[in-house]
């Protein structure tokens, strides 16, 4: 995932998107699968970025629900029709409520399916989740993962897998252990929201010697207090002895 919210894709700029792009497609474009962060809350915006991501040749889009302007129904159609048309690539609908305060209900989400090339959501509401027809069903929050997997789900794209990748990979290929590793690691998924994300899990790479140095205003490098937190649930968990 490049230039998501933990790639504080927010505050770059579009040349800096388009360059990381380059630079993922370059070293990795033959070994992993590379979706780029597209989605703003101006639609022509959204379309010149996936436009310029499909060119640099990324695998998929994940575009975010329009912030901010609050559109209704069918602005969020028109929307998301306008970016499906810019590529040829999977589009993933990114539905978090919590920072765009629209909501994109089932009905919505099973309309949007039937659009060409629109694939998957991103789901990051708790509540009425469930499997929507033409749609893979993706966790877009750590906790939700055992939960979205077991009624169907795809995977996720998430935050904690930064640190232990490959315990989050067990929770999806191992089914009859998958609630117990969750619920080993469910103090690292609260940990890592303790404060906006991605200030958390930056400080916890950070912590286990993966520099990837700070935030960008309006974000704030954590507190001495919440980075007291996250060290100790760190330790804990043996994250640390990890890295």
């Amino acid at each position: 995932m490049l230039a998501g919210t933990t790639g504080e894709g927010s505050t770059l700029t579009d040349e800096e998107k388009i360059r990381l792009w380059e630079l993922a497609v370059s070293e990795v474009g033959d070994e992993a699968y590379l979706i780029a962060g597209t989605g703003s809350n101006d639609t022509a915006h959204s379309v010149h970025l996936t436009e310029k991501a499909t060119e640099v040749g990324v695998d998929a889009h994940l575009v975010v629900c329009p912030y901010y302007n609050k559109p209704n129904r069918l602005g969020l159609i028109g929307h998301y029709h306008a970016i499906a048309r810019a590529t040829d690539k999977p589009v993933i609908l990114y539905n978090i409520p919590s920072r765009c305060v629209v909501d994109m209900d089932n009905d919505l989400l099973r309309e949007l399916g039937q659009v060409e090339n629109i694939a998957a959501v991103k789901q990051a509401r708790y509540e009425n989740v469930e499997p929507i027809e033409g749609l893979d069903l993706l966790a877009g929050n750590d906790d939700m993962l055992a939960r979205v997997i077991d009624m169907g789900g795809t995977g996720g794209i998430l935050v904690s897998s930064h640190l232990i990748g490959r315990e989050m990979r067990r929770i999806i290929d191992e089914p009859e252990s998958r609630h117990e590793i969750h619920d080993a690691w469910k103090d690292l998924f609260k940990a890592m929201f303790i404060t906006s994300s991605p200030t958390p899990v930056k400080a916890a790479l950070n912590m286990i010697g993966v520099e990837v140095g700070g935030l960008r205003l309006p974000m704030v490098e954590a507190s001495e207090e919440e980075k007291g937190v996250i060290r100790e649930v760190l330790q804990r968990l043996g994250v640390l002895q990890l890295s």
